[in-house]
């Protein structure tokens, strides 16, 4: 398990065919965990999880695009956690057309979400919390996670780009506001953790995506 400061300790697992970031956060005191974007894999990501005796609360979906789903079914099967997601992804999630592309990345079709969120909300796992932040332009109900001075940012904010806005719910207006007047706003130093390995790192950090992403520099 990677080593973090303060009350989180963080895993972050590359996973899937799309380079997708898959995150087991844990509460470092009481173990107990929630995992962000099963996106496949899910003998890699339960492995991490029971090496360090992690008991996993939630499973928190960031949106509901194929790549970020399709090892729900195995986590919640094995973990018995919560299937979490924003309330305006709930009728994506499950569509047969989402079950069959599940297949097509080497998973199942997810099962119904336990628990929807809004902006605002709160995950707790032990004595953290992390609040849900909407953050709309990517899809209509995607989140981001924040606290404890980290931010997992799904597809919304990558290092040294953004999340791409042609599909179905996807605005390039919509996203960049969410970006700035959501994510922008928050200390420099957080540290964030994008979606998918696309950046020329693993993470960065508020102040370094404001001065660095060209899509947020123009």
């Amino acid at each position: 398990m990677d080593k973090m400061p303060g009350k989180l300790v963080i895993k972050q697992l590359e996973i899937g065919k799309l380079a997708i970031y898959c995150y087991i956060v844990v509460d470092r005191e009481s173990r107990e965990g929630l995992i962000i974007d099963p996106g496949g894999s899910p003998r890699k990501i339960l492995q991490a999880a029971n090496e360090e005796w992690v008991k996993i609360k939630f499973i928190v979906n960031t949106h509901s695009h194929v790549d970020h789903i399709c090892g729900n079914a195995g986590v919640v099967k094995e973990t018995g956690a919560k299937l979490v997601i924003h309330e305006l992804e709930k009728k994506s999630l499950t569509r047969v057309h989402k079950g069959l592309l599940n297949i097509l990345l080497g998973g199942r079709p997810s099962p119904q979400p336990d628990i929807l969120v809004k902006d605002g909300d709160s995950i707790e796992i032990g004595n953290s919390t992390l609040e849900v932040i909407h953050t709309p332009g990517h899809s209509r109900g995607g989140i981001c996670l924040y606290g404890e001075n980290n931010l997992f940012t799904g597809d919304t904010l990558f290092v040294g780009g953004i999340g791409r806005t042609d599909l179905p719910g996807g605005s390039i207006e919509v996203l960049l506001d969410s970006i700035k007047n959501r994510l922008l706003v928050l200390p420099d130093e957080t540290i964030m953790w994008p979606g998918h390995n696309y950046g020329n790192s693993p993470s960065s950090t508020i102040i370094r995506e404001k001065i660095y992403n060209p899509f947020l520099t123009v």
